[in-house]
């Protein structure tokens, strides 16, 4: 890495550190797994966890046991090979999701995000067999979606299906299956309005990423749609979601007539709604970095959104 790319690597004072204590190009692979984002994979994929013991009434043998080995072979070694694969074929110089100023890819990333995988593979077929099929299926996704020659995360639709299921609905069902419980109704729901949140949030994780996608070739639903309908698309996808937390939080045994459990779900379609009605009147005027800014906002309308359904249906 030539000393001013190694310079804005390093920008921030965290960075200064991880490559005082992994140097040399150690601590790109690691920048690559893009760490910023494991709190909110975390997040999702434990909330499938609570959400199992709370719909269902309650797991008091609940197997405690598996929840931190699932989270490190679903977040950390799935996740976050999956992105190291990706960044190995993209090449990004500019700014992508939960990872600033790129520093190149190192020689073998590839390798390392396809060994990071299948090191999760091994320790998800010691979990319970639902958590080890889902991790089945995102590993052949990630690997259509990143590796040519199927690339899908180049063929408009495709990359969006893709994630509605991978992140969207089965990062949770992966914590749910780690409770050895079988799915509710109110469970099933919950879980299936994931998949049309993560449809809204896709579009925008790459307005901000047009040209250099473009440059690449990448057809992504964002450029086959152009910037105002993806938008759009967003916010309808956000109504799909939220019905189907409506009717997950009607379902749930302790919940079925409670109001209460509706108005959480109000203030997280009210944050949504309010980050992209804006967010679509002001499109043809904003730049790229203030898509970025629009997608760090619906992250937050997302994290919301976890909280206000396992309020609305435990």
């Amino acid at each position: 890495m030539s000393g001013a790319a190694r310079h804005a690597a390093t920008s921030s004072g965290l960075r200064r550190i991880g490559y005082r204590l992994i140097p040399g190009i150690g601590f790109d692979y690691l920048l690559h797994m893009r760490p910023r984002e494991w709190p909110i994979m975390i997040a999702h994929t434990s909330l499938g966890y609570f959400l199992a013991r709370g719909v269902a009434g309650g797991v008091s043998r609940a197997d405690l046991s598996a929840l931190l080995p699932g989270l490190l072979a679903w977040v950390l070694l799935l996740n976050g090979g999956t992105l190291a694969l990706n960044s190995a074929f993209d090449r990004d110089e500019g700014d992508v999701g939960y990872l600033d100023h790129p520093p190149p890819a190192p020689p073998h990333l590839a390798l390392w995000g396809f060994g990071l995988m299948l090191a999760g593979q091994a320790l998800a077929l010691a979990l319970p067999r639902g958590f080890a099929v889902a991790y089945v299926i995102c590993f052949a996704m990630s690997l259509l979606y990143s590796v040519p020659p199927a690339r899908l995360k180049s063929v408009a639709g495709a990359d969006w299906l893709i994630n509605m299921i991978g992140f969207g609905t089965l990062t949770p069902y992966a914590g749910w299956a780690l409770t050895r419980m079988p799915l509710t109704h109110a469970g099933i729901w919950a879980l299936a309005g994931f998949a049309p949140l993560f449809a809204a949030l896709y579009p925008l994780t790459q307005l901000y990423q047009l040209d250099e996608d473009r440059a690449r070739g990448d057809r992504t639903l964002a450029l086959a749609l152009g910037v105002r309908a993806s938008l759009a698309l967003s916010i309808a996808a956000t109504v799909i979601a939220f019905a189907c937390f409506a009717i997950a939080a009607r379902v749930a045994p302790h919940r079925g007539h409670d109001a209460g459990a509706l108005i959480g779900l109000g203030v997280a379609a009210t944050l949504w709604l309010g980050v992209l009605l804006p967010w679509i009147v002001r499109a043809p005027r904003m730049v790229p970095h203030a898509h970025k800014r629009g997608m760090y906002a619906a992250l937050l309308a997302w994290a919301a959104t976890d909280v206000a359904v396992l309020l609305a249906t435990t």
